[in-house]
């Protein structure tokens, strides 16, 4: 049975709000901006810190940089957090909160990196959400951001995290054949969520049913060996 949902999501979709509805209704603990904080602990840095590097690869400064850190002997001098904590270390401790909490299960985890790096889980459902860019752009000036900032984040930040993926797992963003649903956020929020619900309730009652008819073949087959066998010894 399904233990852990991953949403993944554009930006302005509203995979956030799928994701709090979905926790919200299996009384599961919803991941999101938790990780963060959680990442932020384990790195002994501010959460803005780790916020700044969450589904973007570092530009190409702080990366020469990092290999002149690691090629000198300035790298023994003290530097700010924003320098020690990148991209590389967000997703080896990512992959260890996530792991983690999968092994506690009963949980909604928000994008991430979590659909790759649980992607060999059979208790974990898979969705990702998208959506049209006037839906998008609609529903970001909608929370109070004005819509030039709008518009230029709905188109950088998801060819930011499209980079980021395609280094990091070696894979393309959305990645289709992961995902167990891919669903369109302009028909509503709450309709996504619905039909998020009651596809996996169908797939679990599915597996239950395949579960229980195999159960009674092998128990029939047992029967049929051990009467053969009676049969044979009474000969």
């Amino acid at each position: 049975m399904f233990r852990i949902i991953t949403v993944e999501r554009e930006y302005g979709s509203g995979g956030s709000l799928v994701a709090a509805e979905l926790a919200r209704r299996k009384g599961w603990e919803l991941l999101d901006q938790q990780l963060t904080s959680e990442i932020a602990k384990l790195a002994s840095v501010e959460p803005r810190v780790v916020a700044c590097h969450e589904e973007k690869c570092d530009p190409l400064m702080h990366r020469l940089a990092k290999v002149f850190w690691r090629g000198s002997y300035e790298r023994s001098l003290p530097v700010s957090d924003d320098k020690i904590f990148d991209a590389d270390k967000l997703v080896q401790l990512a992959d260890r909160v996530i792991g983690e909490k999968a092994q506690q299960g009963h949980c909604v985890i928000v994008g991430r990196g979590a659909p790759y790096i649980l992607r060999k889980r059979h208790d974990t459902f898979r969705v990702f959400i998208f959506g049209s860019r006037d839906q998008k752009v609609r529903r970001l000036t909608g929370v109070k951001m004005q819509q030039k900032e709008a518009e230029e984040m709905v188109d950088t930040i998801d060819r930011e995290r499209a980079l980021f993926i395609r280094k990091y797992y070696n894979a393309e963003w959305p990645c289709r054949t992961l995902y167990h649903m891919m669903l369109n956020s302009d028909m509503g929020i709450d309709f996504v969520t619905d039909t998020i619900v009651n596809a996996m309730d169908r797939i679990e009652n599915a597996r239950s049913l395949a579960a229980q008819h195999t159960v009674t073949k092998e128990v029939a087959h047992s029967e049929s060996v051990q009467g053969v066998s009676y049969t044979g010894a009474h000969k």
